[in-house]
């Protein structure tokens, strides 16, 4: 049971969720770990649960709890990402039960324990992170969903009467859609996750801004990706710009491979998180340059192919230098 605060004397009442984005490498692409979500919602949702402080020391610890307990997984590298509260973000007209402060977290987990099946398989699994966020995927070229729907759907949002006036940190609703989505002369930038994400809710062009009570009908036709449970859907967008930064300054990736990899199977792991290719030879020099792997003496044999040198994380590299991540540039 999660703890419940009252406010300011008001018969409202405030609980803490806590959520969990877990991250694994499933066939080459980012997977997270999925459950069902309650049967009359319909939608995916993150493992999620409330904190008990009477029974939990921490919030990492009832987050593990949590975690183990709807999918038998047992998470590795964890940590704390943001502070969901908004009002309205899980919360349907006439429902009077207390309101939810969801506190987000990412957790990394190794390609051999991502192939772990829970003890009820219907409970939980891993799906391809890209099905919720598909415009997020560039791998394969421009995804053509911006230029045929979202894009044109949120220029019209934009210059709408109702938004006439209506800044974010200075940026009108247009100049926020220019950045976010890299139009104008603007790059997109890989760690917008969360702001596309808000645009397209806020435009109402996702389902979750129809269960929010936002709107009566989403306004495109076809739907943007997957939806999920409440606010899961922002929760992970906030998890994928999180570890898209973090890989720059840090060497969180190797949470991600097995002990041993081939640089062909890193450079993969890469792209599959930025949703981008990556030169070959450009990558290869700055991993090399980084000092972030050695070789392991051993070799993978692959049919139809010259055996590929085999690499380990060199985690002394952690001693020598304040920020030893991957900043690598488009392929």
């Amino acid at each position: 049971m999660a703890d419940t605060f009252p406010m300011h004397g008001k018969n409202e009442r405030i609980e803490i969720g806590l959520n969990a984005t877990i991250v694994a490498m499933v066939e080459n692409n980012p997977a997270v770990l999925i459950i069902p979500g309650p049967v009359n919602q319909h939608a995916d949702a993150l493992p999620y649960g409330g904190f008990d402080p009477s029974r939990h020391r921490t919030m990492e610890t009832a987050l593990r709890e949590i975690v183990e307990a709807q999918t038998k997984l047992r998470p590795g590298y964890v940590e704390q990402l943001y502070t969901f509260g908004d009002r309205g973000r899980s919360r349907v007209k006439g429902d009077d039960s207390p309101h939810v402060v969801s506190v987000g977290y990412l957790a990394l987990t190794r390609t051999e324990s991502a192939t772990h099946q829970a003890a009820d398989p219907s409970k939980a699994g891993w799906k391809n992170w890209y099905q919720y966020l598909p415009w997020e995927d560039w791998r394969h070229g421009r995804p053509p969903q911006l230029d045929e729907v979202i894009i044109p759907a949120l220029l019209q949002w934009a210059k709408s009467p109702e938004r006439r006036g209506h800044t974010v940190r200075g940026l009108d609703s247009h100049g926020r859609v220019r950045v976010a989505f890299g139009l104008d002369g603007s790059n997109w930038d890989d760690e917008l996750v969360l702001d596309r994400y808000e645009l397209v809710y806020s435009a109402g062009l996702v389902e979750e801004a129809v269960a929010d009570g936002r709107i009566q009908k989403r306004r495109v036709e076809k739907p943007l990706g997957i939806h999920m449970l409440h606010d899961h859907r922002r929760i992970l967008a906030t998890a994928i710009a999180r570890l898209r930064a973090k890989l720059k300054y840090r060497p969180v990736i190797f949470e991600l491979m097995p002990e041993s990899f081939t640089l062909f199977a890193l450079q993969q792991t890469v792209e599959s998180i930025f949703g981008r290719s990556v030169h070959k030879q450009n990558f290869r020099r700055q991993v090399d340059h980084a000092g972030l792997v050695e070789p392991t003496g051993a070799s993978q044999h692959s049919t139809g192919g010259r055996p590929a040198a085999l690499f380990r994380f060199r985690e002394a590299v952690l001693q020598e230098r304040p920020a030893p991540g991957l900043r690598v540039g488009r392929g």
